[in-house]
């Protein structure tokens, strides 16, 4: 018999009524707005009734550099947080929310696998409760308004020529990266060069995920610069008169949404942003309002150590005001063999030296993560195809660099398979040996910021700036920028920006080829290498297999 896919599995689900998942956390009913019978959003409110609660534990999940043979960074979250609740624990999973943009391209989607999983699969992987959709129609709002301001009269003096702010849509879409708008004459507007992003790239996404209310998040809209003016002076999204609007359209896209594991166990799934080309985290109102109703949180952060995890802890945790107590670090032998030099077509044999060559790149995540201050685990998550040698020769690196490799078998066996990582993880975040914190201080430069990310973090010779981008960077210091961490957008397959270079490479340069200033959102992005903010489908997309069946059920969706 075939084992199950995904979709079987999760439409397979004894699912809860999302009022007993609430009752489980102490949520009343009247706090809960349901969006079905699955999946509800927890009110400000109750959320603001929290405040003076201690905070659970703090657990984060990462992994090594993805490659073709898969790691498992989102099911061994939710794997692990089944664990804990398996073994006693109050335990609540906090993860992102899926773009339509991978589901629809080659990724995949955003809720686990096998049988650690959230759901309802079906619907987290596609429209959910719409909060990607309110994030889209906020931002197409302020793009408008943007061009209408200019139409009528331009109050603002902006000049059209450095108009910033990108428009945005949530699916993989190349031909819209760079576009001339307001073709067709003069009712149409001023033509102007003009482009889209994608909406997890979006600064509304950043805002509304680093927000702490719908009040911050207002004030965090008003101050996104969208334009310059021809003195160079810039204008703020306040000055067109759409951070009200906006936050009104916000209005239930910030509050969390609240759905369950296969097992019954609570998680929150909100926000989105890409960890390649954004932050990578899920929304500040969500971790925090978990870690006042659990014992402890277990959340990601996308892609390696390198993109989301650095980003978690220097922008999120700085911002936030959190601070993680332990790290899980996700590999699998496949992938350390892959990193070792064997074809994906290959990976089925043994190789014990691939895997060790392999391991080098698991070795510097490790040795980054420490640099924060946080103890790490490594998960193995396992393959059925993984042989005791290979195992063993990651459990051997990993105890070579001070830490502990756990294989764990939550794809197939859910909580069952996950419980000695969970008990595991419990102790080192009992043990209270965390002691965290950022890679750099605020009063750094911005410039001295991204080099400490690319020698530090990606082990870079140099970055290389032209002239033009390190002038603005210190423009922006002058204009009271210069405390703001910085946000890496560089590719997620490799520690340097070429994404073939796999292992721990050096003797490589960081180049740089744009700077953004996310005011609203609080940090500096810096554009690396050939990395896109609006991404491109491949060859073959997913969506070419996803249709209804005879029952009306959805296939092809993983």
């Amino acid at each position: 018999m075939a084992p199950k896919s995904d979709i079987e599995i999760a439409r397979a689900a004894d699912k809860k009524p999302i009022r007993e998942i609430g009752a489980r956390l102490g949520i009343p009913e009247a706090d809960l707005l349901p969006y079905g019978h699955d999946k509800a959003k927890v009110g400000q409110t109750f959320i603001d009734g929290l405040r003076d609660r201690p905070n659970g534990k703090l657990v984060l999940v990462t992994a090594i550099n993805p490659t073709p043979a898969g790691e498992g960074k989102t099911t061994t979250t939710v794997g692990l947080g089944d664990g804990l609740n398996r073994i006693g624990k109050n335990a609540v999973v906090c993860i992102r929310e899926a773009s339509l943009g991978p589901n629809f391209g080659m990724k995949g989607g955003a809720a686990g696998g096998g049988y650690a999983q959230v759901v309802p699969m079906e619907e987290m992987n596609l429209h959910f409760t719409g909060d990607f959709h309110a994030i889209t129609s906020a931002h197409s709002l302020l793009s408008a308004m943007i061009d209408n301001h200019v139409y009528w009269g331009n109050e603002q003096n902006i000049d059209t020529r450095r108009v910033v702010w990108r428009r945005v849509v949530d699916m993989n879409d190349r031909s819209l990266r760079q576009i001339t708008s307001s073709l067709g004459g003069v009712s149409n507007g001023f033509a102007r060069e003009d482009g889209f992003d994608i909406t997890v790239a979006s600064e509304v996404m950043a805002c509304l995920c680093l927000a702490s209310d719908l009040k911050d998040l207002e004030r965090r809209l008003g101050d996104m610069i969208v334009a310059y003016r021809r003195d160079r002076s810039p204008v703020f999204c306040r000055d067109i008169k759409a951070d009200g609007a906006m936050t009104v359209l916000l209005k239930d896209a910030m509050q969390p949404n609240l759905v369950q594991t296969l097992e019954n166990n609570p998680a929150f799934v909100h926000g989105g942003p890409f960890a390649n080309i954004a932050h990578g985290c899920n929304s500040v109102i969500a971790t925090k309002t978990a870690l006042k109703l659990a014992d402890y949180v277990v959340t990601e952060a996308g892609f390696g150590a390198d993109l989301g995890a650095e980003k978690f802890m220097n922008i999120k945790c700085r911002k936030a005001g959190l601070a993680p107590d332990c790290v899980v670090l996700v590999a699998t032998v496949r992938a350390m063999k892959m990193n070792g030099g064997v074809a994906k077509a290959d990976l089925g044999a043994e190789n014990v030296d691939a895997v060790r060559k392999g391991c080098a790149n698991l070795g510097r995540h490790i040795s980054n993560v420490k640099s924060f201050g946080v103890p790490v685990v490594v998960a193995v998550n396992h393959f059925t195809g993984d042989s005791e040698a290979e195992v063993e020769a990651v459990r051997d690196f990993v105890k070579g660099q001070g830490s502990e490799a756990i294989v764990s078998r939550h794809w197939a066996d859910g909580s069952a398979g996950s419980e000695a990582l969970a008990r595991r993880v419990a102790e080192i975040a009992d043990a209270g040996m965390a002691n965290f914190a950022p890679l750099y201080p605020d009063d750094m430069p911005l410039f001295q910021k991204i080099e400490t990310v690319a020698k530090r973090i990606y082990h870079a010779d140099a970055v290389l700036a032209d002239k033009k981008i390190r002038d603005q960077l210190r423009a922006w210091e002058e204009q009271g920028y210069g405390n703001l961490p910085v946000c890496m957008a560089k590719t997620q397959y490799s520690f340097s920006t070429d994404p073939n270079l796999r292992g721990a490479p050096t003797g490589h340069s960081v180049p740089i080829r744009e700077v953004r200033l996310s005011a609203g959102a609080g940090f500096v992005v810096v554009v690396c290498g050939e990395i896109m903010t609006m991404p491109g489908l491949p060859r073959t997309p997913a969506a070419e297999s996803i249709r209804l069946n005879e029952a009306g059920e959805v296939e092809g969706l993983f």
